[in-house]
């Protein structure tokens, strides 16, 4: 990946999918050249890759409600900490 496309990256989720979904709009536009072409794949590839991060520090901090002796609780996953979806919370 160049430098440029390192250089640019968004800093919200919203601002990367929307650099993502302006970069599938201008590849299926079929008037690129090729090098544009791969330009605009760079980026987008940027993009996803900002956008799966942004997606996963999310996750990491996302409230897990916790059914607990028949009543909800809020349990807060940690950075390290990972969600077992067969039990329905956080796991050290």
């Amino acid at each position: 990946m160049n430098k440029k496309v390192k250089e640019k990256l968004p800093a919200t989720f919203e601002e990367a999918l929307n650099l993502l979904e302006d970069s599938v709009s201008k590849l299926e536009s079929g008037e690129l050249t090729l090098e544009e072409s791969l330009q605009v794949f760079e980026r987008g590839i940027a993009a996803s890759r900002a956008c799966t991060g942004l997606l996963d520090q999310t996750r990491k901090r996302v409230q897990v409600l916790v059914e607990k002796e028949g009543a909800l609780q809020v349990d807060f996953l940690q950075e390290n900490d990972e969600f077992d979806e067969e039990e329905g919370n956080g796991v050290d």
